[in-house]
């Protein structure tokens, strides 16, 4: 027992600057990840990989498009179509994964996670990976405020937010609340 307080006294709290929807949202997705990485599902890094891939395109494309010989009058339709290409990411997702070891189902999970801007409605949704997967259970969302999850000085209260967070997980699993 011991050891375990030096492990929970020696973690630094989350902070985040409350003035910035981008530090929170950073926060709370990293945190996200952790919950379900911790409930035994392995991150698919196939999907980040790919976007990195992606992203290295993109870039050549941009440099493409800023040293091509012709100028602008005349290379619009190009520029036009390297937009297009930069614009059709995966803007949402925050973390994919692979079934549980040991689960019946054969799909893993897809989470995405929005919080507008100039809101305080942060919006949590579990979905499969492959939704047409026989195995595939139905999205659950979850939106909340942020206020509930942090104080005023921009700490998370990460025993809420995981409580709220693996209620989504087994609701989207579909196992039994647990009764206090």
């Amino acid at each position: 027992m011991p050891e375990k307080k030096s492990e929970t006294g020696s973690k630094n709290p989350k902070k985040a600057n409350l003035l910035d929807h981008h530090s929170i949202k950073h926060i709370l997705d990293e945190s996200v990840s952790e919950i379900v990485t911790s409930r035994g599902y392995v991150e698919d890094v196939r999907i980040s990989n790919l976007k990195l891939f992606i992203g290295t395109i993109i870039i050549v494309i941009a440099l493409f498009a800023q040293f091509y010989k012709k100028k602008f009058p005349e290379n619009r339709d190009f520029l036009i179509a390297c937009i297009l290409i930069i614009y059709k990411k995966e803007k949402n997702a925050i973390l994919f994964t692979y079934p549980p070891v040991g689960s019946f189902t054969s799909t893993g999970l897809v989470v995405t996670s929005k919080l507008p801007r100039f809101s305080d409605l942060y919006t949590l949704t579990m979905a499969s990976a492959d939704p047409k997967s026989i195995s595939a259970g139905k999205p659950v969302e979850l939106t909340k405020s942020v206020t509930q999850w942090f104080t005023k000085d921009g700490l998370l209260v990460e025993g809420l937010f995981w409580k709220d967070v693996e209620a989504l997980i087994d609701d989207y699993v579909g196992e039994p609340k647990k009764k206090k």
